[in-house]
């Protein structure tokens, strides 16, 4: 067996549990076995840890304890928010989103397509950047609910979400104001969230995506928003989430958004320099690599790098091989043997989708990890190169 370091780049997919939140939640698993709905002590001690990590979570986006529902995860979060939407406005049949939004929102609403709704997907330019005319244009007395993500995943690029919100303010629409929710699964725990600046009506998060554990997530619904529930049984959530709470999943969720908050800035800044570090030596490397969304507002962990007349799959394979571990778009779309649709709506051209990879760095990546992938990836592109009879001249240096 091969020695050497090995490298997770994919944090976009699944992040590390932070060892402080693996601590928070060893006691659910002993001592704190209680179900926060019980009424007894032994119960309640549970629903008051629950209420800290609520209290920890909404504090992480500027947002009241009440107004957050504990879910599942992202795409339930995401789900339940459109649903509650056409709910709460029946007589609305109008929903709009983008051609480059998460599988749980794209899916969510061509279901919604076979039912009778109309959906207006927004195009993105070539710089991934949304066309905030065409949006302008879609607004309609008929529209229950926008649902645009608040950063891709894939490329990390970053939407207008305050100047969505002021549009949306801006009309009169009769029977309410149209409901805004962005899919901030990418963004929370990376970048300042502030729903109150935003003025979101309804807020996704994750917690895998920030050093929580899989199987939890959150969302923010403000304060005097209609809701009505996507799960229906018992009382929990106060009646808008029904399922007994995942308990030490949701304490891991509240110490995650604390150590996010207490770092921020500095972690973003760090990770800005990881990411830039890496793709200048990769554009440096290898010729004819382009990056994504480059010159856009990103995310500051995320790069999708493309690599033209080389296949994608084979990268990872190489990388895979050599203990570094990266994707080739979306973990939720991967296997699919389809090219990237966010990477198509940008117009990248299919010769370079399809060699198209994403790098996601986290905080327990350094520098090593950056050199130990320009020590490898330069002469992964060049074999496949010298293999693949559509290359032309590429050569990469190394």
């Amino acid at each position: 067996m091969k020695d050497f370091k090995q490298v997770y780049l994919d944090n976009n997919a699944t992040t590390a549990l932070a060892p402080e939140v693996i601590d928070e939640m060893l006691p659910f698993f002993r001592e704190h076995y209680g179900n926060p709905s019980s009424t007894y002590s032994f119960g309640s001690r549970v629903r008051d840890m629950l209420e800290k990590a609520r209290a920890l979570v909404a504090a992480s986006i500027n947002a009241l304890p009440e107004e957050i529902i504990f879910t599942s995860c992202g795409t339930e979060s995401d789900n339940t928010a459109i649903y509650s939407a056409l709910e709460a406005y029946p007589g609305r049949r109008h929903i709009i989103t983008t051609v480059v939004e998460h599988p749980a929102v794209l899916n969510f609403c061509r279901q919604m397509e076979t039912r009778g709704y109309s959906v207006t997907y927004l195009k993105v330019d070539a710089h991934g950047k949304l066309d905030m005319e065409s949006f302008a244009d879609a607004l309609g007395n008929d529209t229950a609910i926008v649902s645009i993500m608040y950063a891709n995943n894939e490329t990390g690029i970053v939407f207008p979400i305050e100047d969505i919100g002021r549009l949306i303010d801006s009309r009169n629409c009769p029977g309410g104001r149209i409901l805004f929710h962005t899919d901030a699964v990418q963004a929370v725990g990376k970048v300042a969230v502030d729903v109150k600046k935003l003025n979101v009506d309804m807020l996704s998060l994750s917690g895998h995506k920030l050093h929580a554990p899989k199987g939890v997530g959150a969302l923010y619904v403000r304060k005097g928003t209609p809701f009505y529930p996507y799960l229906i049984g018992g009382h929990q959530e106060n009646g808008r989430r029904s399922g007994t709470e995942n308990a030490a999943s949701i304490a891991g969720l509240g110490k995650a958004c604390e150590l996010a908050g207490a770092s921020l800035n500095e972690e973003a800044a760090y990770l800005r320099q990881l990411r830039d570090k890496l793709e200048t030596a990769v554009i440096s490397s290898c010729p004819g690599a382009i990056v994504n969304g480059r010159g856009t507002e990103r995310l500051p962990n995320t790069s999708s790098i493309s690599f033209e007349y080389i296949d994608g799959e084979a990268i990872l394979m190489f990388l895979d091989s050599n203990g570094i571990y990266a994707a080739s778009g979306s973990a939720c779309s991967s296997g699919s043997g389809k090219p990237s649709h966010v990477l198509e709506a940008m117009s990248i051209p299919s010769s370079a989708i399809h060699g198209s990879i994403r790098f996601s760095l986290s905080r327990y990546n350094d520098a090593s990890d950056i050199e130990r992938l320009i020590n490898v990836l330069p002469d992964v592109i060049k074999k496949l190169r010298e293999i693949s009879p559509l290359s032309g001249s590429f050569k990469c240096a190394h």
